[in-house]
Parts: C-alpha cells; sequence; structure tokens
C-alpha cells in the first residue's frame, strides 16, 4: 500500500508541475471554438510526455531508495559493506565513471538495479536475498552488469524513448479523437462524448503498441550490459550469476515495483505474445549468449 501511494503521490506531483509549466510558457488549450489546434496539442503532448519521463528519471533515485527501501551504505560497518562498496568502486573507475551511491534493500528476492539521472550520479542497489543466495563471484557479476548500465546510459536513453512514444501516443490519441467525434459522429458544435471516448481507447491501443518499442529496446540494453558484466567480472561468473537466478525464479515473494523492474538484474518468464511485454529476454537466451561470447583480453 505505501507503494501505491508513493506511486501516485509521485505521478500527481509530475502532473501539477508540467501543467503549471504550461501555464507559465503560455500554452494555448488545444481544444477551442475553432476546432484541434496541432500546434498547441503538439506542445502539450511533449511537454506532458518528455517532461513526465525526465522528471521521473531526476527524480529516479529518490523514489527508488523509498520504494523498496534501500539504504545507503555511507560508512561501510561489516566486512560484506566494505567488499560491496569497493566492487562497485573498482568496477566504476574501469568503466570511466562516477563512484555510484551502493545500497542494500530488504527482499528475500534475488535482485539488484541501478539508477540515477547521469552516469556520474547514479545508484546501485543489491537485495539482501542476492547478497545471501550467490557467491562473491556472482555477485561481482551482477553489480558489474549493473555498473555497466550506468556506463552505458541506459537510464537516460530509455527514457528519451520513453517520452517520444508518450508524445506521440498522446498527439495520436487526441487527433484520432476528434477526426472520429467530427467524421463518424458529425459532432457540429465543439467536441462531443465519442471524442473522449475515442480518445480513451485509442490511447489505450497505441500504448500497448508503444510499450511493445520500449520493451524490445530494455531487452536489447540487458544482453548489452550482461556483456559488460562478463567483462568487468569474467564470463564464468557472470553464467553462473544467471543460472542462480534461473535456480531462484519462482522461489521469492517480493519482486521489485513494477516501476522499477526494467531496472532489475532479474526478469520473469513469458511465451507467445507475453514475450513482447517482456523487460528482460529469458534467461536461458542471455546466458546462451554469454556462451558464445569471446572473452575480452
Amino acid at each position: 500500500m505505501k507503494r501505491i501511494m508513493l506511486f501516485l503521490a509521485t505521478n500527481l506531483a509530475i502532473v501539477l508541475v508540467l501543467s503549471l509549466t504550461m501555464k507559465i510558457l503560455g500554452v494555448e488549450p488545444y481544444l477551442n471554438e475553432n476546432g484541434l489546434n496541432l500546434g498547441s496539442l503538439l506542445i502539450f503532448a511533449a511537454v506532458m510526455g518528455m517532461g513526465g519521463s525526465f522528471i521521473s528519471l531526476a527524480i529516479s533515485k529518490w523514489s527508488a531508495k523509498r520504494m523498496t527501501g534501500a539504504k545507503v551504505i555511507e560508512n561501510p560497518a561489516t566486512p560484506g559493506e566494505v567488499w560491496l562498496v569497493e566492487t562497485v568502486r573498482r568496477q566504476a573507475k574501469i568503466a570511466g565513471i562516477g563512484m555510484p551511491e551502493v545500497a542494500i534493500f530488504d527482499s528475500p528476492d534475488v535482485n539488484a538495479f541501478a539508477t540515477g539521472w547521469n552516469k556520474n550520479n547514479a545508484l546501485v542497489a543489491v537485495s539482501t536475498g542476492l547478497l545471501q543466495a550467490m557467491t562473491k563471484p556472482e555477485a561481482e557479476a551482477v553489480l558489474g552488469h549493473e555498473v555497466s548500465h550506468v556506463a552505458n546510459g541506459d537510464m537516460v536513453t530509455l527514457a528519451l524513448i520513453q517520452g517520444v512514444v508518450n508524445t506521440f501516443v498522446m498527439f495520436l490519441s487526441r487527433v484520432i479523437g476528434y477526426l472520429v467525434d467530427k467524421i463518424v459522429f458529425k459532432t457540429e458544435r465543439g467536441t462531443g462524448p465519442a471524442f473522449f471516448v475515442t480518445m480513451i481507447i485509442a490511447e489505450m491501443v497505441l500504448g500497448i503498441l508503444a510499450s511493445i518499442i520500449v520493451m524490445w529496446f530494455s531487452r536489447r540494453r540487458e544482453f548489452i550490459a550482461d556483456s559488460g558484466g562478463a567483462a568487468l567480472a569474467g564470463k564464468a561468473a557472470m553464467i553462473s550469476a544467471l543460472e542462480r537466478l534461473k535456480a531462484q525464479h519462482g522461489v521469492a515473494a517480493e519482486p521489485l515495483p513494477e516501476k522499477m523492474a526494467a531496472f532489475g538484474i532479474s526478469g520473469g518468464m513469458a511465451s507467445g505474445l507475453k514475450r513482447l511485454f517482456m523487460t528482460h529476454p529469458p534467461l536461458d537466451e542471455r546466458i546462451e549468449m554469454l556462451r558464445h561470447l569471446k572473452e575480452r583480453d
């Protein structure tokens, strides 16, 4: 319940900020007595779509800590915490990025995630379940995977892609709603109920199609991050870590919140059309890719 309330409050705050931004910019309503103003609609869609995506990115570390309860290790108090911080420090130096914040979140799920608005201001977090279930070489490979996400700028790129598709979904759904209202239902003055009904349906359908594009990119970047993890910790360790995840599938009871799922190490299982909406490729495919990966010098 706490996660749901935080998610709703965060999104409501984003909408309010963006609405205020459009008022300050003097953006005219996209619907007026003259019909649909495409220029105003495009600005509205871009501000809401791109703006929402990048505000979410800007507060991603803050929201991730609160959604997962992750505690940043500021002063390592145990040998395990010292190892964790020093491993991330070493990998970050090799990857050429600033030292990320390192955190642990309490969860039986074997998982980890990285987030942050740029390469030099990131957060890498691991679950207590991962630290308990994995060997140090396996955990090091997972950390390398997450550090690679940061070094590759995946969070920014994903936010950009999400913002672009959000913009087009909002723009096209309202154009479709307006045309159906005027051409099919022949509303002469203003807009009728058909505009809002059609707009909502179009937004849902286009949103589903758009999410397929975003998920395709998310799956592709997982393969690249796996390769990065193999380069930082060794191919055998990365394969072993993914095999450990496969063995643990279905055991844990508390996965990452949906908003953070794309940034985690672990992905679910799916077949058929469900594969199109997976944030991660199947673990078997990731392992097979690594088996055919040439070791770096």
